[in-house]
C-alpha cells in the first residue's frame, strides 16, 4: 500500500501538493471557533510543513502556501462580504494568502536546515507578524493563537502572549513533520524534499567517494565496510531524528497542560467588585443597523432600568460599574442634550457609572470611536478614543482610488484615532478598554496594562455583521487577553455574545444572539502581571529576528550549494 502511494505521489506531484495544501488550508479554517476542534491546527501545518518543504524552486513553495492560505482565509472571512457584496471579501483573503504563501517561501528555504522544524515554526510567527502589521496596520485575523481558546496551549499566553500561542502550535505541526519525514522510506523522503537532481547528486556523491577508497586502497572489501558503516550511522541517525521529533510534537502541548496549573485562581484577586454588561440589541442587522441610532439607544437605556428594578426587588446584586457596548449611543451625547438626559437617568436608576459606547463627532466633523465614563447627574468623565481603527470600515485609505471599485467605498467612515493609554477610571476602578476590533492587536491592552489596568473590558458592536461566525472567532480572542495578562474580561456586545471572561479564559457566563440581556458578575481585581504582560512585545522580537539570521543562513548555505554542483572544468582541458 506505502509503495503504491509512493509511486502515485512521485507520478503526480504537483496534483498531490495542490491537493495537500488546500487540506492543510481547510484544517486551519476548522481548527477556529464556534468549532472546538482546536487540534486541527497543528495537524494542518504539519500538512502544510510536508506540502512546501523541499529544495526546489521557491516559487514553488510560495505557490502552494497561497493555495492553502486561500483555502484557510476564504471560508474564514465571510461575514467581511455579507452586506458589500464578495469583493472585499474576497480581495481580503486574497491578501491574507499571500503571507501563508511567504511562509511556504521560507519553509522551503529553511527546510533543510539542521534543527528545521524550529526554523519553520519561527517562519510562520514571523509570517503571522508581518499579516498584523502591515498594510494599513495589518490584519491579525485567523492567527493561530485565536483558534487555541478551548485547547492545550491557551496557557502558554500567559509566558508570551498570542505569539508565543501561535508559535507552540506551528512547532507542534512541524515537528510532527519531521517525525513523518524520519520514518518515511529513505529513498521516498529524499525524493519528495530534495527533488530527483538532488538525490542523484547524493547517491553519485557517495558512490564515488566508497569506490575511490577501494581503488585507492586495493582492497574490494572497504565499498562493502563503508556501506556497512554508513548502515549503522545512518540507523543511529534515524533513531535520534525520530527520537527529537518525537519530542518536539509533545513538549509544546504537555507544556500547555502543566501551566494551566499555574494560572491565576479565577476568583481570587486583591478584591472584588460587581460588573453588569449590558446588551441591548438593535431595530436591524446590517450596515444600516445604526439608521434607528435612537432605538439603539433606547433599548441600552430600557434594559438598563429593567436591571435596575431587579435590583430593586432584591432579583440581581447592585452593580458597581455598568458597561454597554460599542455604538450603544450613535447620537453623540455630548451634543446631543436627549441623549445625554436618557444615559443620565439609566446611570441614576442603576445607581452607577456607565461605560458609554458612542459616536462623537469633531470640530473638524470627523468622528471618534469613545468609551465615555457617565457618572449620574456628572455626566461624562474620563473616556477612550478608539487607537487602532478599522480601515475599510471606519476608514477608507486611498478613497478615490477604490472608489473606482466599490459603491460601498463612500459607506466608509471618517473617524479618526485617539492617542490615550486605554484606560478609564470607573467607581476608583482602573479599566482597559479594546474596542472591538482592537482585541485583535496585541498592542490593544499594552498601554492599558502598564498604565495599571485591573479589570479588562471589550466593547464590541458585531450588528454589521449579521448572524456570523464573527462574534465567536472575536470572543476566543477575548479569552486569549484574560489569560495573557491575568486579568477578568468584559465583552459587552450590542447583538451578542456578550460574556464574562476569567483570567484563566474560561466564559463565566455568556448571552445568546439577538435578544437584550444583561449579565451581572463579580470579579477580582488584580495588580500584579503575568510575565507576557512584563516582556510585552520581545517574544515576537525574538522570533522574527531569529526567522531572519536563520534565512541569511539559509541563503548562504544554499548557494554554496549550487557553487559545489557546478560542473568545473579545468584549463587546457576538453570538454567531452
Amino acid at each position: 500500500m506505502r509503495e503504491r502511494l509512493s509511486a502515485a505521489l512521485d507520478r503526480y506531484p504537483v496534483l498531490w501538493r495542490s491537493v495537500s495544501a488546500i487540506l492543510a488550508g481547510l484544517l486551519l479554517f476548522g481548527s477556529f471557533p464556534p468549532r472546538p476542534w482546536w487540534f486541527l491546527a497543528p495537524l494542518g501545518i504539519t500538512v502544510l510543513t510536508l506540502t512546501v518543504r523541499g529544495s526546489g524552486r521557491l516559487r514553488g513553495g510560495f505557490g502552494y502556501g497561497l493555495l492553502a492560505g486561500l483555502a484557510f482565509f476564504v471560508p474564514l472571512l465571510p461575514w467581511t462580504g455579507i452586506y458589500v457584496g464578495p469583493l472585499p471579501w474576497l480581495a481580503l483573503s486574497a491578501v491574507c494568502a499571500v503571507y501563508i504563501g511567504l511562509f511556504g517561501l521560507m519553509a522551503r528555504l529553511l527546510g533543510r536546515m539542521p534543527g528545521w522544524p524550529l526554523w519553520v515554526a519561527l517562519a510562520w510567527a514571523t509570517a503571522e507578524w508581518a499579516r498584523s502589521s502591515f498594510p494599513f496596520g495589518g490584519f491579525p485575523w485567523g492567527r493561530l493563537a485565536f483558534g487555541q481558546a478551548d485547547g492545550w496551549f491557551l496557557s502558554l499566553a500567559s509566558l508570551g502572549g498570542a505569539p508565543l500561542v501561535s508559535f507552540a502550535v506551528a512547532l507542534t505541526g512541524t515537528g510532527a513533520a519531521a517525525l513523518i519525514s524520519a520514518m518515511w522510506p529513505r529513498r521516498q523522503a529524499n525524493y519528495r524534499t530534495s527533488g530527483p537532481d538532488d538525490v542523484r547528486a547524493e547517491s553519485n556523491s557517495g558512490a564515488a567517494s566508497t569506490e575511490d577508497a577501494a581503488a585507492r586502497s586495493g582492497n574490494s572489501e572497504v565499498p562493502s565496510r563503508a556501506a556497512e558503516t554508513s548502515g549503522i550511522a545512518g540507523t543511529r541517525r534515524l533513531r535520534t531524528a525520530v527520537v527529537t521529533a518525537a519530542v518536539t510534537v509533545v513538549l509544546m502541548p504537555v507544556a500547555g497542560l502543566l501551566l494551566g496549573s499555574a494560572l491565576p485562581d479565577p476568583d481570587r484577586g486583591d478584591r472584588t467588585i460587581t460588573v453588569a454588561a449590558i446588551q441591548g440589541s438593535v431595530p436591524r442587522l446590517g450596515l444600516d443597523f445604526n439608521a434607528q441610532r435612537r432605538a439603539v439607544l433606547d433599548n441600552h437605556v430600557r434594559r438598563t432600568k429593567e436591571l435596575a428594578r431587579a435590583v430593586e426587588a432584591g432579583q440581581a446584586k447592585k452593580p458597581d460599574v455598568v458597561i454597554w457596548p460599542e455604538n450603544s449611543s450613535d447620537i453623540d451625547p455630548l451634543r446631543n442634550a436627549d441623549a445625554a438626559t436618557l444615559i443620565t437617568e439609566a446611570s441614576e436608576q442603576i445607581g452607577a457609572p456607565i461605560l458609554v459606547g458612542a459616536v462623537l463627532v469633531n470640530g473638524d466633523r470627523t468622528t471618534t470611536n469613545s468609551v465615555i465614563v457617565w457618572n449620574g447627574v456628572a455626566g461624562p468623565g474620563e473616556r477612550h478614543d478608539k487607537k487602532i481603527i478599522q480601515p475599510f470600515g471606519e476608514y477608507l485609505p486611498m478613497r478615490s482610488f477604490f472608489r473606482l471599485f466599490s459603491e460601498y467605498a463612500d459607506r466608509a467612515g471618517y473617524f479618526v484615532p485617539g492617542h490615550g493609554d486605554g484606560v478609564v477610571q470607573a467607581a476608583g476602578i482602573d479599566i482597559g478598554v479594546a474596542t472591538c476590533y482592537e482585541v485583535a492587536f496585541d498592542r490593544a491592552f499594552e498601554d492599558a496594562m502598564r498604565a495599571g489596568a485591573q479589570l479588562l473590558t471589550v466593547p464590541t458592536n458585531n450588528a454589521t455583521f449579521g448572524d456570523s461566525e464573527m462574534t465567536y472567532q472575536q470572543l476566543a480572542m477575548s479569552r486569549i487577553r484574560a489569560v495573557e495578562h491575568g486579568r477578568a474580561l468584559v465583552v459587552a456586545a450590542t447583538s451578542g455574545v456578550s460574556a464574562i471572561i476569567a483570567a484563566d479564559g474560561s466564559v463565566r457566563q455568556e448571552t445568546p444572539q439577538f435578544v437584550p440581556a444583561a449579565l451581572v458578575a463579580d470579579l477580582p481585581l488584580r495588580t500584579s502581571n503575568t510575565l507576557a504582560t512584563r516582556v510585552g512585545p520581545a517574544p515576537e522580537v525574538v522570533f522574527v529576528v531569529l526567522t531572519a539570521a536563520a534565512l541569511v543562513a539559509a541563503v548562504v548555505r544554499r548557494r554554496r550549494a549550487h557553487t559545489a554542483a557546478a560542473p568545473r572544468t579545468e584549463i587546457g582541458q576538453p570538454v567531452s
